[in-house]
């Protein structure tokens, strides 16, 4: 965000019962199960599902086995399809899988010594950023982290039973007024929540806003003129993969800063972190951290680009909005210096090798209080800081 006008912006979030984020989660759970048993398996899953199906498609290349079938019903039995009056759940659905090695060609770039896990190559080209800012206590852009708080937050009351007759499908999205792009007020809340075909309609959104709503937005950010709207069309008993398709890879902007930052096209779900578009995003996220947590500037976004193949990064570069407190010259290589972008170095620094990604997919992949979240550590803000002279 660089203008310093008054202007609003918007970011959205998904709840884990939404179809591209049930993929999302069905991905990840099968990457994981690899991660348990083969800790340099090298995976890139896809899902798709629809009403009465899921299928699985992609490239593995692995020394375990594990029952693709299992995971992908046990996912959805966990997210809350477990009723055939919601045309999906996870006992009736067909599984279909289409799996394959990963292809030689690629794998000749990302060979490495399978018994220490070493000399990997980047396993694609590609861009990849990460962002931090001063907006919130995790440094994370305002909209994305109360949009995602939201969503949490209804999946909390539906597995808890506090509200019973929600649905596992859902969608927030806050709208916030900026002024020299600092925070001011949230203007729009919009919250659409799947709900069983008998529930009365005023007494849900009541309760959806003193529940949900209410307990998760700042109050200093809320004043009279705050439109809420709860289900706009009025009805919401159809979601999930009867209502629509899902895909992995979807959500790729609410799996990261809202539109805050800049996003280089690749997805993270499904893919095990010899890809750079997780790992390197990750990695990013982790730098970007610790420059703003160090007090390097107000705003930080780390640009990390690769070859296929080639371990150093082809470039690294750092934005950071005119809010730099040293120059951004002296940033780049403080960055440079005491951060390794190679796979090797992000994946055992950031201790990537380990069955973590199923919960990203569901709540999140940035700004949670989660030990397994290694990238979201500031650990090393404190040594930046000193080199900086600050």
């Amino acid at each position: 965000m660089r203008s310093s006008r008054k202007r609003l912006f918007t970011s959205e979030a998904v709840c884990m019962g939404h179809p591209d984020k049930i993929c999302d989660q069905i991905s990840d759970a099968v990457l994981d199960a690899i991660m348990a048993k083969d800790p340099c398996g090298r995976v890139a899953c896809e899902t798709m599902v629809k009403t009465g199906m899921a299928i699985v498609a992609g490239e593995i290349t692995t020394s375990c086995y594990v029952e693709i079938p299992d995971i992908v019903r046990q996912t959805i039995k966990e997210i809350g399809y477990t009723h055939a009056d919601m045309g999906f759940d996870y006992e009736t659905c067909a599984v279909l899988t289409a799996i394959q090695r990963q292809s030689e060609d690629i794998a000749l770039g990302v060979n490495e010594n399978k018994k220490k896990c070493k000399d990997i190559g980047a396993g694609d080209q590609g861009i990849v950023f990460g962002y931090a800012c001063h907006e919130t206590p995790e440094l994370m852009p305002m909209p994305i982290m109360l949009a995602r708080k939201l969503v949490n937050r209804a999946a909390e009351m539906r597995q808890t039973g506090k509200i019973p007759y929600l649905r596992p499908d859902g969608k927030s999205q806050l709208s916030i007024e900026y002024e020299n792009n600092i925070p001011v007020r949230i203007d729009t809340v919009i919250l659409s929540l799947q709900h069983n075909p008998d529930v009365n309609l005023k007494k849900m959104k009541e309760e959806l806003i003193e529940k949900i709503i209410r307990p998760i937005l700042p109050k200093a950010l809320v004043n009279s003129d705050l439109k809420i709207m709860i289900n706009p069309t009025g009805r919401f008993v159809l979601g999930g993969p009867y209502a629509d398709c899902g895909l992995t890879g979807r959500k790729v902007v609410v799996d990261t800063y809202g539109s805050m930052g800049t996003h280089g096209g690749g997805a993270f779900s499904g893919k095990d972190p010899t890809k750079v578009d997780r790992s390197g995003s990750y990695a990013a996220r982790y730098a970007a951290k610790n420059i703003v947590a160090a007090g390097l500037a107000d705003r930080c976004e780390v640009q990390i680009a690769y070859a296929i193949g080639i371990p150093q990064p082809v470039a690294v570069d750092v934005e950071t909005f005119g809010t730099a407190h040293i120059p951004e010259s002296t940033i780049i290589e403080l960055v440079k210096k005491y951060f390794d972008f190679t796979p090797i170095g992000m994946i055992n620094h950031l201790k990537l090798r380990r069955p973590i990604y199923k919960q990203t997919a569901r709540y999140g992949h940035f700004g949670l209080n989660n030990p397994d979240y290694t990238w979201e550590k500031t650990d090393k803000a404190a040594l930046l800081k000193k080199e900086a002279g600050l």
